[in-house]
């Protein structure tokens, strides 16, 4: 179970977040501001926080500074009455993950948490598990409770950055730029038939497709959520 601090100087909020956030499996605890919430986590271990902005002693952006400057790569979602350009581009320029503007759908924040769990739990283990699928990322290796098998480089990085941002659709331009890089003699085709060699493989995996997007490239669903 994942444990989340909520930082809010406003007290029904704050009460309110921790609810819904709580009701939705987490283990939660509570900072009226940024200065406590540094205290918290000096004592406690915390795998998410979720951040106000506007808050007295110490604001989120500061907050969010701080631990960046002090190394800590705790993913953090800033929650903002303030949708002007240029606060979004100063929370995620001093380190923040994600930003949610007030007001905000519940289950839109859910997901948003549980997105960035994901990533982070990706990054820390250089894993990703997809239902019964476990990709490793140090020996490129795909595992089941059936099977086991190595993977050609190319062919992993393909299926382990798709299913990093499962519903998200990438060109295949873009699949191309990070993965073969812009100087690779290889065309967008190469995509194509990396992408046609993982449905095969997986094929009878119930866990996830590669959908093709007419006209934009390929998006990875997943079945296990």
């Amino acid at each position: 179970m994942f444990d989340i601090l909520v930082v809010e100087d406003d007290k029904n909020t704050r009460k309110l977040l921790t609810a819904v956030i709580s009701g939705d499996g987490y283990n939660v605890s509570e900072a009226k501001n940024g200065e406590e919430a540094l205290e918290m986590l000096e004592h406690n271990h915390v795998d998410l926080m979720v951040l106000d902005v506007m808050m007295p002693k110490m604001d989120g952006f500061t907050l969010t500074e701080t631990l960046r400057e002090s190394g800590s790569q705790l993913p953090i979602l800033i929650l903002s009455a303030k949708q002007n350009v240029g606060d979004i581009k100063r929370g995620f320029l001093v380190g923040i993950d994600d930003y949610l503007t007030k007001p905000f759908d519940f289950d839109v924040l859910l997901l948003r948490i549980k997105a960035l769990l994901r990533r982070s739990k990706i990054v820390t283990e250089n894993k990703l598990t997809v239902g019964n699928v476990t990709l490793d990322y140090n020996s490129y290796t795909v595992k089941t409770p059936e099977w086991e098998e190595q993977l050609p480089q190319k062919e992993f990085l393909l299926l382990f950055k798709l299913l990093s941002y499962p519903n998200v659709v990438f060109t295949r331009l873009q699949l191309m730029d990070e993965i073969w890089g812009m100087d690779a003699e290889s065309d967008e085709h190469t995509v194509n038939v990396h992408i046609n060699r993982l449905r095969t493989r997986f094929a009878d995996t119930p866990d996830f497709e590669i959908v093709t997007i007419r006209g934009l490239g390929y998006k990875a669903v997943r079945h296990d959520e």
